[in-house]
């Protein structure tokens, strides 16, 4: 089986939503990649850090999912990294009310022995340095480094981000972010100027509205699935990176092609996420929900043309 290494954090949440509240729960992007990898048949490990007030309970949840933790440090008398937030009625936007870096301001990533050698390497949204940290411990280099980065790193690290953009293969971003790093309004021209600075493929997701690919000139769009009910969005994104990770690592395949249903189901475990809050959706998906709503995403976009 391939193997796939996820760097990422794994953190408390506190969600609001038009269609309820939490209190502290299982959150932060290792933990969301990580439950959307599990759909895949591969060895997965996390590389994260945490306080001694996570509880066992939720390190299980990912235990019982097959997923190394020997690269989490628990920090002892630590506390473990927070967020909270509120969501507008769109579920689109929303306001951050807390973020407490807590053990993730002094992280230092320690990749297990048995991971050094992984086929893939998933970067979840961190500071550069601790992704390039990770990058310089590989014994060799993965067949695939995919990124994912905000806003926030090209305000206050930019140089660190471009450092560690050139080593990567593929980067997951959204619109508002493509377009504010590279100026550029259109995400055709936008996809091209991030080319240039590194990857050869570039993700931009559109929340909502689906998820496009680029590489060279070509171009692929999946659409994310019309649901009856979204109720927290806090995730999706990276379990997209997840389901996207996955896929390549159990097919071994990084081509352009692969990368087109990779997208798909990403897509598709996303379009779950959504659907409770937090992880609790993720923790308890069954392989055959997956594949009946892959079926949903097949009929959604194929169709029949003829040019006379």
């Amino acid at each position: 089986m391939g193997k796939l290494l996820i760097v990422g954090s794994m953190a408390f949440d506190a969600i609001e939503t038009p269609f309820g509240k939490t209190g502290r729960i299982l959150g932060g992007a290792g933990t969301f990649i990580g439950l959307a990898a599990s759909q895949f048949k591969l060895d997965a490990a996390i590389v994260s850090v945490v306080g001694d007030d996570f509880p066992q309970s939720y390190m299980d949840i990912l235990k019982n999912k097959n997923i190394d933790l020997t690269g989490v440090e628990v920090v002892k008398g630590g506390k473990t990294f927070f967020w909270e937030g509120k969501y507008h009625n769109d579920l689109n936007s929303r306001d951050t009310l807390v973020t407490e870096l807590n053990t993730l301001a002094d992280f230092n990533p320690i990749v297990p022995a048995d991971f050094t050698n992984a086929d893939v390497v998933m970067l979840g949204n961190l500071h550069p340095n601790i992704q390039m940290s990770v990058i310089n411990q590989m014994e060799k280099r993965p067949k695939l480094i995919i990124l994912d980065t905000m806003n926030f790193w090209m305000n206050s690290t930019w140089d660190d981000l471009m450092a560690v953009i050139k080593k990567i293969d593929v980067i997951t971003i959204n619109d508002e972010e493509a377009r504010q790093m590279t100026g550029e309004y259109s995400l055709v021209k936008a996809a091209a100027k991030i080319q240039e600075m590194g990857p050869k493929y570039v993700v931009i997701k559109k929340g909502e509205h689906g998820a496009l690919l680029f590489h060279k000139e070509n171009i692929f769009f999946a659409p994310a699935l019309p649901l009856e009910e979204v109720f927290d969005p806090t995730g999706a994104g990276d379990t997209f990176a997840g389901g996207f990770a996955g896929y390549l690592t159990e097919s071994g395949n990084i081509s352009f092609e692969s990368m087109k249903n990779a997208i798909i189901h990403g897509s598709n475990l996303a379009s779950f996420c959504v659907e409770r809050f937090g992880t609790d959706r993720m923790v308890n998906l069954q392989k055959h929900e997956v594949d009946s709503r892959l079926m949903q995403f097949r009929d959604l976009t194929q169709f029949n043309i003829e040019l006379t």
